[in-house]
C-alpha cells in the first residue's frame, strides 16, 4: 500500500501543463502564479505526459513540447507511472462516470491522487473532477 507523500503535494492535469504553456489561455495567468507560489511536489502521472506533449506540439509547436520534456528532465515535476492498480482503478471511474465521458487520463489522474492520498488537483476541468467522488477524502480540492 502507498504511503502518503509528507511534503505537500498537488496532482496536474493535462489542462494546467497546456495553460502553463500558452500565454493566451485563460488559465494561464492563475496557473503561473500557483506554480511560482507553490513550494512542494507539482506531481505529473505518466499519462498526461503524452496527451500534454501532443496537445503541446499541435497548438504551440515543437518548442513546447520541447520545454515540457525539458522541464520533466530538470524534474520540476515529479512524474508518478500509473500502475496496474490504477488501471483497475480507472477502468471503475470509467464505468461509474460513463455518462461524463471522463476519459483515461482524467481516470488516472483520480486513481494516482487515491493511491498518494493527495486531495488537491492542480486543473482547469471543474466539469469532470468536481463530479468525481474519490475514496480518500469527500471532494478533491481544485486549483488554482
Amino acid at each position: 500500500m502507498a504511503e502518503a507523500f509528507s511534503v505537500e503535494s498537488v496532482i496536474l492535469d493535462t489542462g494546467i501543463i497546456y495553460a502553463l504553456a500558452d500565454r493566451k489561455d485563460k488559465w494561464h495567468v492563475p496557473s503561473v502564479d500557483f506554480v511560482k507560489r507553490f513550494n512542494g511536489r507539482l506531481i505529473v502521472p505518466s499519462t498526461v505526459i503524452p496527451e500534454g506533449c501532443y496537445l503541446l506540439n499541435t497548438y504551440l509547436g515543437q518548442f513546447a513540447e520541447g520545454a515540457l520534456v525539458h522541464a520533466l528532465v530538470k524534474r520540476e515535476f515529479v512524474i508518478e507511472f500509473v500502475t496496474h492498480d490504477d488501471l483497475a482503478r480507472c477502468l471503475e471511474i470509467l464505468s461509474d462516470y460513463a455518462d461524463a465521458n471522463i476519459g483515461l487520463v482524467d481516470a488516472s489522474v483520480v486513481a494516482v491522487a487515491e493511491r498518494l492520498k493527495i486531495t488537491r488537483i492542480l486543473t482547469t476541468d471543474r466539469r469532470h473532477f468536481s463530479i468525481i467522488k474519490p475514496k480518500h477524502c469527500p471532494a478533491f480540492e481544485l486549483l488554482p
